[in-house]
């Protein structure tokens, strides 16, 4: 009865903190929302059995892609006025995308039908012997192995892709010279220096804490002295 109750929670949060994502207009906020569901859905898996996933999800997940998607969002300095404008003249196209996966989404689940042995993979989904790290790497990196791999191909190149959009050439950035550097001889970069017993850096004229700057008499013009003489009458 608990199980139930925590299976229906954690998926209506992840529902919701999914439509959150593609429906929230800061993308800082959305990518706060893919992190709630990645939780969410880490509890999922954690509820039907399958522990190691659910630290994949919440490691790999939410400790590197999701802070990634983070960082590079609060890189690009995203002009969300600019982004409006174009809204309406835009809504058209969108609409019609949208329409033409929403009628393949259909057809796909029309046309769904599950293995005759569904129900049995179901109530047994570890392989007896096998503990659920090794099924899941056996299924992942042998009967799959192919898609897996064009898998992480695919996100080799996006992220390719994201580090060249994102690239700025600064002039005023300093770049580094490999070449100099290995040129570099041990009388260029480093000097040896001879300091008597006990006397420490104060000897080659480094003065720690630093020796005070002498005041100057702009700073202090109330101690300035006076030009003439008052009570006397003389000038």
């Amino acid at each position: 009865m608990i199980a139930s109750i925590a299976f229906y929670v954690f998926a209506a949060i992840l529902l919701v903190s999914a439509a959150m994502v593609v429906s929230a207009r800061n993308p800082v906020h959305s990518v706060l929302f893919l992190i709630l569901a990645f939780f969410n859905a880490a509890a999922l898996f954690l509820i039907a059995g399958a522990e190691f996933l659910a630290m994949i999800l919440i490691i790999v997940y939410v400790g590197a892609v999701a802070v990634l998607f983070l960082f590079v969002v609060m890189m690009l300095d995203i002009d969300f006025a600019q982004l409006r404008e174009g809204f309406q003249r835009y809504l058209a196209v969108g609409v019609a995308v949208g329409a033409v996966l929403g009628i393949e989404l259909v057809a796909v689940l029309a046309g769904w039908q599950f293995a005759p042995n569904a129900a049995a993979l179901r109530n047994a989904v570890v392989p007896s012997g096998v503990h659920n790290t090794a099924a899941l790497g056996q299924v992942l990196y042998t009967d799959y192995i192919l898609l897996f791999q064009a898998a992480g191909l695919v996100l080799l190149v996006a992220m390719v892709g994201a580090i060249v959009l994102t690239l700025r050439d600064r002039r005023t950035s300093r770049r580094q010279d490999i070449a100099r550097q290995q040129a570099r001889s041990v009388a260029d970069t480093l000097e040896v220096m001879q300091i008597g017993v006990g006397v420490g850096v104060k000897e080659i004229g480094i003065l720690r804490p630093k020796a005070p700057e002498p005041e100057r008499i702009e700073d202090h013009p109330e101690a300035a002295p006076a030009i003439g003489h008052h009570g006397s009458g003389e000038h």
